[in-house]
């Protein structure tokens, strides 16, 4: 299972008992941010998507969503997110439990500048009833290869 392959992985640093798993489902932002009690913008959502050289995950805030002319500038390929198979298969994590964690070899990861107006965030640890609280520099530092830095979300626009 997943949660497992994340647990061990985080035994390196000493992290694996912070992982919070709940009793219900915190497979989309909207019930992570019930089962963690915090707004859901705090959720650090994972999405996975498919590029020329391999899969990669995009970890970003939970009301951010992906700028598709940002995307292309990046990465020069249009977005295009992986099946639930594809993510299982190709991430070593099934949506709802995808994760910037112990993800498979050839996996590269990014963190979405949405992230950073957060002093902590909540991101899954491989299951669909999973979370960590970490702040951006443990996000970074815990990520796998090591996760670097991009621009590619776009925030809700503010309500007059």
């Amino acid at each position: 299972m997943a949660i497992d392959k994340v647990r061990e992985y985080f035994k390196q640093f000493g992290i694996e008992d912070r992982i919070l798993e709940f009793p219900v489902s915190s497979a989309t932002v909207e019930l992570a941010a019930v089962a963690v009690g915090t707004k859901p913008e705090r959720i650090a959502k994972s999405m996975s998507f498919m590029l020329e050289d391999g899969p990669i995950v995009v970890v970003m805030a939970g009301d951010a969503r992906v700028d598709n002319r940002k995307f292309k500038d990046t990465f020069h390929k249009k977005a295009k997110m992986l099946t639930f198979e594809e993510a299982e298969n190709l991430v070593g994590h099934a949506p709802g439990g995808v994760c910037s964690f112990a993800v498979n070899d050839g996996v590269k990861c990014y963190l979405d500048e949405s992230l950073r107006r957060f002093t902590t965030v909540f991101p899954a640890c491989g299951s669909s009833n999973s979370a960590i609280e970490l702040t951006c520099e443990e996000l970074e530092k815990y990520s796998c290869p090591p996760a670097s830095w991009v621009d590619v979300c776009k925030l809700p626009e503010a309500e007059g």
